[in-house]
């Protein structure tokens, strides 16, 4: 197939391969026509990248330079990729990539893709800072788990992505690298803790992107940007505990983000399965990506919709009508969609979240014990430090029971639907200057994550939970959906996940870049 016909049937079969070619026309320059092409080749699905590579309708060299034009070009507005390395070096690793395809040596899916990590990873030779001054010249000696795995299938790490300091409220900013802006208006917040990851996607700045989430942060930051984000059931991604405990702490885990699902299911696969280091991991494993097909959408087909819980949550004026939206264009295929709720006492699950999480910074008492080290941290973590000061065995083991009891209601949900749905957040996209919303509809927010408790069920469950699309509300600003499935049942959610985006067109909504404020 000759290079022309290649991208004219990429633009048509791939999902996310629309590029608003205005944009390009706009920052035009001496160099003809080179912008348009590079803005065809990051608009092409990291499936469709893949592929075109191996074929070698495009080479190595021309994805990385396309890439890095368009990261020059908006990555200065959006602040979504961090401790980027040199365009020379780069660019050589992408000839060296192009060699070896040329001797016949092929590394894998990701074969000379650029790939940026969110920065509470590791990669080696590149800064690992957290966001956080503490650790701003801290150079990783080697690749964190999930991270390694995605080397060996053959991408080359660009840098890393934005995230808040220690990965800490769902809205990236720090005082290391700054502001991350929504990829739909920049001057908007675009989550987080992955929320570097989320606008790399959505700005066609990265193919795909890891993340990882302990409150929402695969899933928040990719519903206010419009991609998608996926929680693997807990163990299904080893590399949370990676160096650290790895039996206690079961609340946060690494995964996968796409700008459609079928890329989102690829880097899973690629970043899941057992091993040893991390004795939690599951041994199950998951089907080969281009085995996942769309579940048929049938009047069989039952979802709950757990909405604000009944009122107990409160969620910002037409959210949940944008939802409900979403989900009736699953009703006009037959699905049966219901509200539901849990038989549980909502409250209980709060003050189990709160216990589960101040015990994760137990260890982190050293920090406040130094003022100097202490002053440099933002004030959100020494709260949460200071919230483990006395914790106690007692507490936490009441908080393990509460825990189980809503895995427990939760699965009895599951005897009469096959996924429950909720919101993935509790307000739209807000100004990137607050740090957080203090008050939702005239209800005080009495935590700095308060306003994102709707994230939490699935967490302390240990369920699969994928962000969907559900649209845009009037001023323009995306939402999303989490689909929760049972236990263990990541293919299945994804496979739904397939079906609902057969179903919608809220991924062709793209995002009109600028190049300032």
């Amino acid at each position: 197939m000759k290079r022309r016909e290649f991208f004219k049937s990429a633009t048509i079969f791939t999902a996310t391969a629309f590029s608003t070619f205005a944009e390009s026309a706009s920052t035009a320059n001496n160099s003809g026509d080179l912008p348009c092409m590079n803005d065809q080749i990051t608009a092409l699905s990291a499936s469709a990248l893949s592929l075109a590579i191996r074929e070698r309708e495009i080479s190595c060299n021309e994805v990385m330079t396309a890439y890095l034009e368009r990261i020059h070009r908006f990555n200065p507005t959006y602040n979504a990729i961090v401790s980027l390395a040199s365009d020379d070096t780069l660019l050589e690793e992408a000839k060296a990539a192009d060699k070896a395809l040329s001797k016949g040596e092929y590394w894998g899916w990701m074969h000379g893709m650029p790939h940026a990590v969110k920065d509470l990873a590791d990669v080696r030779g590149f800064v690992s800072s957290s966001g956080s001054p503490l650790f701003s010249g801290t150079v990783a000696k080697k690749d964190s788990l999930p991270i390694e795995r995605i080397r060996n299938v053959g991408a080359i790490f660009i840098g890393k992505t934005n995230t808040p300091e220690f990965g800490l409220g769902s809205q990236t900013y720090n005082t290391v690298f700054g502001t991350t802006r929504n990829a739909y208006n920049p001057d908007l917040c675009a989550g987080g803790s992955s929320g570097g990851a989320a606008v790399g996607l959505a700005a066609n700045l990265l193919p795909v992107a890891d993340g990882s989430d302990m409150m929402g942060s695969l899933r928040n930051p990719a519903g206010f940007n419009n991609v998608i984000g996926f929680r693997p059931t807990k163990g299904r991604v080893p590399g949370a505990g990676q160096d650290a405990n790895l039996f206690f702490n079961q609340l946060a885990t690494d995964g996968p983000m796409g700008r459609n699902v079928t890329d989102t299911i690829k880097l899973l696969t690629t970043m899941a399965g057992y091993d040893a280091r991390e004795p939690l991991s599951l041994r199950d494993s998951l089907p080969p990506a281009g085995a996942f097909s769309p579940v048929p959408l049938t009047n069989e087909l039952r979802i709950g919709f757990l909405g604000d819980y009944g009122g107990h949550l409160k969620t910002e004026q037409g959210l949940l009508d944008l939802c409900r939206g979403a989900l009736r264009r699953l009703e006009n295929h037959g699905v049966l969609i219901e509200d539901c709720s849990p038989r549980y006492e909502l409250n209980r699950l709060w003050e189990t979240w709160l216990t589960l999480r101040h015990f994760a910074f137990v260890d982190s008492q050293v920090l406040l014990k130094n003022p100097s080290i202490k002053s440099q941290l933002k004030p959100e973590l020494q709260w949460e430090i200071e919230g483990s000061l006395e914790m106690t065995a007692a507490r936490v083991v009441e908080a393990d029971k509460a825990r189980s009891d809503w895995y427990r209601a939760l699965l009895a949900l599951f005897e009469n639907f096959d996924f429950l749905v909720l919101p993935t957040a509790q307000v739209f996209p807000f100004p990137a200057a607050t740090h957080w919303p203090t008050e939702i509809n005239g209800k005080k927010m009495d935590t700095y994550h308060r306003w994102m408790e709707i994230v939490i069920g699935g967490t302390l469950a240990g369920l699969p939970v994928v962000n969907l699309p559900a649209g845009f509300d009037g001023q323009g600003r995306p939402m999303g959906i989490q689909v929760m499935g049972p236990a263990g049942a990541d293919t299945a959610v994804l496979e739904f996940a397939l079906a609902y985006e057969s179903a919608t067109s809220f991924l062709a909504q793209r995002p009109k870049l600028v190049t300032k404020l």
